[in-house]
Formats: structure tokens, sequence, C-alpha cells
């Protein structure tokens, strides 16, 4: 997918976001979490992150049971190493009944923990 095609579909994500990446945008924006400063839906290479913080390159990202054993997302992960970043991810019922420890998690993370 162009570069063009690429930002013009991560738009339309940002408006049509599912339940848990509306749940965790909640979280992440606005730098409500330690500080940090999140985008959503960003273009990074070839890929959309679902959110990423430059200044601590990180990604997290929400996945539904289609992601279980994804050798696409392997292969996305593989890549986000390449470029220095650590992709965390979080089934989306962790994120929906267990937010407090998802941003546990993320922060000590950001933390190199």
């Amino acid at each position: 997918m162009s570069g063009d095609r690429l930002r013009k579909f991560a738009k339309s994500m940002r408006r049509d976001p599912t339940d848990a990446e509306y749940a965790l945008w909640q979280l992440l924006r606005a730098r409500r979490l330690g500080g940090m400063k999140f985008k959503r839906q960003e273009p990074l290479g070839p890929y959309i992150c679902d959110f990423v913080c430059h200044d601590h390159k990180l990604i997290v990202e929400a996945d539904g049971s289609q992601h279980a054993g994804s050798k696409s997302d392997a292969d996305r992960d593989r890549y986000f190493g390449m470029k220095g970043f650590r992709t965390l991810r979080f089934w989306n019922e962790d994120i929906q009944e267990n937010i407090d420890g998802v941003a546990e998690q993320i922060i000590q993370a950001a933390a190199g923990r």
C-alpha cells in the first residue's frame, strides 16, 4: 500500500475504533499515562500501529482473537524491532476487563522493565 493510501486508511481506522481501542485510547490520550505522548493508528513503514509512543520507542497493539498465532503479527513485530521499537500486545478482553493491569504493564515497559 502506498504511503498516501496507508495514511488515508489509518485515518479511517481512527474514525471507527473497536471498543478495546477506544478504551485504550481513553487511557493513553493527552499524556494521561505517565506523561507519555501516544499517537493512534499511526503509519510506521508499511504498517499501521494501533498506538505508538516515539519517545519511548513503544508500540501498543489491541488484539482480537483473529490475531492468535498470527504470522503477520510476528513479521510486524520483527520489523518494528529492527526499527528499535518494542511491541506490547494486549487481548481485547484484557483491555476491557483489566485496564489498570494493562496500564501498569505499559508504564513498566516504558521504564525499561
